[in-house]
C-alpha cells in the first residue's frame, strides 16, 4: 500500500455575498447558503470529481461548505465528515462590511491588516497565522491517517490561502495574493510527513457551467 494520500482542497462555491458588488467580508460568523451559481458550481465540481476515485470526504460545518461537499460525496457513495478547525475565518467586526467601509472607520487597523495579515488580525477576529496553526495540523493528521487513498477536503478562502501559502514558499503576508476561485481545486500530496503542491486552482470544471463569474472575492 502507498504511504501516499491525495487530497483535493476545494473552496465552497458561490453566495450572495461573494457575488455582491461591492464585496463584503464572509467569514465564519456567518452562515449563508450557495447562491443558484454556487450551486450550479457545487454540480459541475461534483460532476468532475465523480470520474476519480474518492475514498473520504471532509468539509467545514458551514453550509456553503458542506452543501459543495455533498454535491462531491454523492456520485461516490460518501458521506460528509465536517471539522470545526476548517471553519472560515473570524473576521472579527468586519463582518457583512466592505472594505470601503473599514477603510473608513478603522484606517490604522486596515493598514495593518493590509501589509500584513499574517501578524495583524481581521479587528477583534484571527489573523492568517491563527488560521493556519489550527488547518495544517488538520491536514497533516488526515494525510496520515489516509495514506494510500483520495480525500477531499472543502474549505473557504482565507482557510485554503493560509495553507496554500506555505506550499507556495510564500511569507502570509503575501497570501491574500492567492486566488481561489469559487469551487476551484487545489491538489496536495502527504508523503513521508509533509505536504506538496501538484496543482493551484484549477478550474476545469468551471468552463460548462453558466453561471457568469467565479466570484474570487476579496476576503
Amino acid at each position: 500500500m502507498s504511504d501516499e494520500a491525495r487530497i483535493y482542497l476545494i473552496r465552497h462555491g458561490a453566495t450572495s455575498a461573494n457575488e455582491q458588488r461591492p464585496y463584503i467580508l464572509q467569514g465564519g460568523g456567518v452562515d449563508n447558503p450557495l447562491s443558484d451559481a454556487g450551486k450550479q458550481q457545487a454540480e459541475a465540481v461534483g460532476r468532475f470529481l465523480s470520474s476519480y476515485p474518492l475514498d473520504y470526504v471532509y468539509s467545514s460545518p458551514l453550509s456553503r461548505a458542506h452543501d459543495t461537499a455533498d454535491c462531491i460525496a454523492a456520485p461516490h457513495g460518501r458521506v460528509v465528515e465536517s471539522i470545526d478547525a476548517l471553519r472560515e475565518a473570524d473576521v472579527g467586526i468586519w463582518e457583512g462590511m466592505t472594505w470601503e467601509r473599514i477603510m473608513e472607520e478603522h484606517p490604522e487597523h486596515y493598514q495593518g491588516f493590509m501589509e500584513d495579515p499574517g501578524k495583524v488580525a481581521y479587528l477583534g477576529g484571527e489573523s492568517y497565522a491563527d488560521v493556519r496553526d489550527r488547518v495544517d495540523p488538520v491536514l497533516t493528521e488526515l494525510g496520515h491517517r489516509h495514506a494510500g487513498q483520495t480525500i477531499a477536503v472543502i474549505a473557504h478562502q482565507v482557510v485554503n490561502r493560509s495553507v496554500l501559502a506555505g506550499l507556495l514558499g510564500l511569507e502570509l503576508k503575501d497570501a491574500r495574493k492567492i486566488r481561489q476561485a469559487t469551487t476551484g481545486i487545489n491538489g496536495i500530496r502527504w508523503q513521508a510527513g509533509r505536504l506538496r503542491l501538484d496543482t493551484l486552482n484549477a478550474r476545469f470544471h468551471l468552463d460548462g457551467t453558466n453561471s457568469g463569474r467565479h466570484f474570487p472575492s476579496r476576503v
